[in-house]
């Protein structure tokens, strides 16, 4: 284990879960992600062996056939394993969100159909609130679920699914009127249903299209998708929760977790780029020595190394926060913008450290900072986190006057 982002108090369990996750991302990961990505490939084989581990079910409670972890834990794999390769945490996250989802807030028949093969990886979940005009504005959500008799029809296209053609059950967040009088607040009128699908892209059921995979900067190798939706069918008994009305307060629960999700992607990536810049640094020479013992390049390796130091234990104090059954979202807010921020800029810095060779896709730094910008809009941008945050603040240092 390195020095950087060492977390205190964990059990042995816990440490023993790392243990094995950081073997495998150095064994399993690393050798090949730069490969996979540059041809846009999904990483099978890596899927395959993180179903071994147990991953898929790392939350899910072991009644369900999950290992019934912490947050915390499921953080910290997730970092390592992002410092391997972050489009493999994507594969996991969104599915992640929609198991808890279903943990916090299904009905116990949900919980029994999804959760023991979600623990198994045989199903595999989809998270899907935004759309093509939507942005940040989850109220101006367009997308429309109609009650027709023992079922619900669905209507709308929705964006930037990840996981969207691999994945066989879609968490969709849709506007549903029913019961909800006109002038009902925007948020006060969304449901989230559960839809069951095939893998694979086009017509994957009636009613559901997944036209193919969007061409992306970075982030490659795990799918992102739309999704459009013309006459679903849907049960009434896949409206998760049993209740209409809810799913604003149920995605907001799973963006939670999420976020400190990208945070810990943003620290596992920030964690990989200081490793390539301080190892180039030992071995490239300018001027009769390595760039190391140069002291432009030591104050940049000790800037890099305190803001990986930084997002980590941010990250780790929004986990145990949520671990805690406390209200985290200050925290989460706080644990992405940081982290987020931090690895672009530590991205940036070890990029530079590795000069013109940085720019070749011969080098891992290449594609470390094609992924970086993601960070920055994934689950909420800069802005969005900066809001929460302040009203939070507002709230808690209400002036008394």
């Amino acid at each position: 284990m390195t020095r950087l982002a060492q977390t205190a108090g964990l059990t042995d369990v816990q440490r023993e879960i790392l243990s094995t996750v950081r073997d495998f991302v150095d064994k399993e990961i690393i050798p090949v992600a730069t490969g996979l990505e540059h041809r846009d490939e999904y990483p099978t084989e890596i899927v395959e062996g993180l179903k071994e581990l147990g991953l898929f079910g790392l939350m899910i409670p072991e009644e369900y056939g999950g290992l019934g972890e912490s947050l915390l834990t499921y953080a910290l794999c997730v970092e390592e394993i992002a410092r391997g390769w972050m489009s493999v945490s994507g594969i996991i996250n969104t599915h992640f969100i929609v198991a808890y989802m279903l943990k916090q807030h299904g009905t116990q028949e949900q919980k029994d159909t999804f959760l023991p093969r979600m623990a198994l990886g045989e199903v595999r979940g989809a998270f899907s609130m935004s759309e093509p005009a939507l942005g940040s504005d989850v109220s101006a959500i367009t997308s429309k679920g109609v009650r027709d008799g023992e079922e619900y029809v669905l209507n709308g296209q929705k964006m930037w699914l990840t996981n969207g053609g691999t994945s066989s059950l879609v968490a969709v967040l849709c506007r549903s009127d029913e019961g909800h009088p006109e002038g009902t607040a925007p948020h006060k009128s969304m449901t989230t249903f559960l839809v069951e699908k095939e893998p694979g892209f086009g017509e994957v059921r009636p009613g559901l299209t997944i036209p193919g995979k969007i061409d992306k900067m970075g982030y490659k190798g795990v799918d992102t998708t739309e999704l459009i939706m013309d006459g679903l069918r849907i049960p009434a008994n896949r409206v998760l929760g049993g209740t209409t009305g809810r799913g604003f307060y149920q995605m907001m629960d799973g963006v939670e977790v999420g976020r400190v999700n990208v945070a810990a992607r943003g620290c596992g990536v920030a964690q990989r780029a200081f490793e390539l810049g301080v190892s180039y640094a030992q071995q490239r020479q300018t001027f009769g020595k390595p760039i190391a013992q140069h002291q432009a390049i030591q104050f940049k390796l000790a800037e890099m190394a305190t803001k990986v130091e930084a997002a980590h234990a941010m990250m780790v104090n929004a986990a145990r926060k949520k671990d805690s059954g406390e209200r985290n979202d200050l925290e989460a807010g706080m644990a992405k913008y940081l982290a987020s921020e931090y690895c672009k800029e530590v991205v940036e810095d070890a990029f530079r450290i590795h000069g013109g060779y940085g720019f070749s896709k011969e080098y891992e730094i290449e594609r470390l900072y094609r992924e970086a910008p993601m960070l920055l809009i994934g689950e909420g941008t800069a802005e969005i986190q900066k809001m929460i945050i302040g009203r939070r603040l507002l709230e808690e240092y209400r002036f008394q006057g």
